[in-house]
């Protein structure tokens, strides 16, 4: 029978018992309780662990603490309670570890991914004294915050760029900036699938890839390598985490070989001086393309992503064994690659159609798809308002700004929606933040539960991962080995419950968890696993 959510898990702390499931255990050696979980591992995720939940913040989009209609940083600090108390027993908080700030950088667009000045908060967003409070209020609650670096190319306001133009248009090549920006003369071959715009006042034309007004940096420079680094320190020095490098495969364009070799220096420059940096790079191409770049840094998993991806198609009455195995081989080949390579996965983010819109909450479909990424390895990446069900999409405008809605609170936070955008209201969802907080059957009840559960069972995350199905049905899932305890998580999409002997994974007879549409129940080694539920044992 489906009734809204379904979710056991007892001792976890007392604030988890909040709607949570109601469910029997019926083996022979049961106690009457789950208590096989410590409710001292519901704490902060020790910072140097990076087995954590991250949340994007769009901060455009976010929340507004001026009333300008723009999100701030202010705004964030202000909604702290909202995504981490820093009590992990008041049960009152989303409970996320980590932070994603998309560019806050001095720009002149509402996005900010072309910079005019790195050394600059953009005045929209606020100051540099509020980030200062922001990063400490982070690390008051055990949360890491990463910052947006786009630095494949830079703003044509940037002073780095007028220097380039003023060198060339001076015709001065001794001007140190003369080569700072990647540039072809006039009469010369124009190097094959690069974009260039003219630089009025002169005879060459500048590459620009992205767009006109982002021209593209000349990594062969000593100078701008020296420089880039410099920015890195600059936030580090303040208490950044680390970074998530946005367009990492253009560092030079179509050419893998150098911009592997570019981040691998960068990287292992900043990290001799940052040893606990944590790092995360868009490298949006298949496995292949995406492999190469692990010897440098983490990469986010497109394989999985959006519409098409694993986890959707999985979610969508999908066979799971069949994503399971695919990210117990993805473990396996970037293994070794890195001492810190982790498998980064998400849904949606500010550059794809927002999820709710093609895996609905109505029928399962969203809430199934959170199961199979957030009780999983790695490092999950929860994109703002996925959490409640938002939606938005590129549609006919073609634009992004769609893709970048305003945070839907439910109360008074004056966030507007970007410029450019023209998702229909009425297509949005209509019960925010201030009303899914309320409701014990709510996606936020949901996602909050789920990361709950994520905390107090930390073998989920870490250990040796080893996929697992079931023979003739849509149940897969994975056994993970990590400080001495084995953990068995089975994820069923299908919409029909399945009876699965267990013991055909090994000697499992505890069951800490479940969440989803349906109940489990275990009864000796025969576990009853609902439709569209996850459990997860011992």
């Amino acid at each position: 029978m489906k009734s809204g959510i379904r979710v056991l898990s007892v001792m976890l702390v007392l604030a988890l018992l909040l709607s949570f499931g109601c469910g029997k255990q019926e083996s022979e050696s049961a106690s009457g309780e789950y208590a096989i979980t410590d409710p001292k591992l519901l704490g902060a995720v020790p910072a140097e662990d990076n087995a954590r939940v991250f949340y994007e913040i769009f901060v455009g989009s976010f929340s507004d603490s001026d009333g300008d209609g723009i999100g701030d940083l202010r705004g964030i600090i202000n909604r702290m309670d909202y995504l981490n108390d820093g009590d992990p027993d008041s049960g009152r908080s989303l409970g996320i570890e980590g932070i994603w700030l998309t560019p806050i950088f001095s720009s002149t667009s509402y996005h900010k991914y072309d910079v005019a000045d790195y050394y600059a908060v953009d005045k929209s967003f606020g100051t540099q004294e509020d980030l200062d409070e922001l990063i400490a209020l982070c690390h008051a609650r055990g949360v890491k915050l990463i910052l947006d670096l786009p630095i494949n190319h830079t703003a044509r306001a940037n002073e780095w760029f007028k220097n380039f133009t003023r060198a060339h248009r001076d015709n001065d090549p001794s001007n140190p900036y003369y080569d700072w920006y990647c540039y072809y003369t006039q009469g010369e071959s124009v190097p094959a699938g690069r974009t260039f715009s003219a630089l009025s006042g002169t005879n060459i034309y500048y590459e620009c890839n992205f767009d006109g007004g982002m021209p593209e940096l000349n990594f062969d420079n000593p100078a701008v390598r020296e420089e880039l680094l410099k920015v890195a320190r600059f936030y580090l020095d303040r208490g950044i985490d680390g970074f998530r490098f946005d367009a990492a495969k253009y560092a030079y364009f179509g050419d893998h070989d150098s911009s592997v070799a570019f981040w691998v220096e960068y990287l292992d420059t900043l990290r001799k001086e940052y040893p606990g940096m944590y790092t995360v790079a868009e490298v949006w191409d298949g496995d292949g393309i995406t492999d190469r770049y692990y010897p440098a840094t983490n990469c986010f998993n497109f394989t999985v992503s959006q519409q098409e991806g694993l986890i959707a198609v999985a979610a969508k009455n999908g066979d799971a064994g069949k994503l399971t195995k695919y990210v117990e081989s993805y473990l396996h080949s970037i293994d070794g690659k890195n001492p810190d390579a982790m498998f980064v996965p998400f849904i949606a983010n500010h550059d794809t159609d927002r999820a709710a819109g093609y895996l609905q909450t109505a029928n399962g479909f969203m809430q199934m798809a959170a199961n199979l990424y957030i009780l999983g390895p790695g490092s999950p990446f929860i994109y703002y308002g996925e959490e409640i069900g938002m939606r938005g999409s590129r549609g006919g405008a073609n634009t992004d700004a769609n893709r970048r809605l305003a945070m839907i609170w439910g109360d008074e936070d004056t966030v507007k929606n970007p410029d450019g955008s023209t998702y229909a209201a009425s297509s949005q969802i209509q019960h925010g933040v201030n009303e899914q907080i309320q409701d014990e059957n709510s996606l936020y009840t949901y996602y909050k539960k789920l990361i709950m559960i994520r905390k107090a069972n930390p073998a989920i995350a870490r250990g040796e991962y080893r996929a697992v199905s079931v023979e003739g049905t849509k149940v897969g899932g994975f056994i993970s080995t990590y400080e001495g305890k084995t953990v068995l998580v089975l994820h069923n999409p299908s919409t029909s419950t399945q009876t699965v002997d267990i013991s055909q994974f090994g000697s499992f007879s505890e069951l800490s968890a479940f969440i989803g549409l349906e109940d489990v129940t275990l009864s000796g080694t025969t576990l009853t696993l609902g439709g569209q539920t996850s459990a997860v044992l011992y």
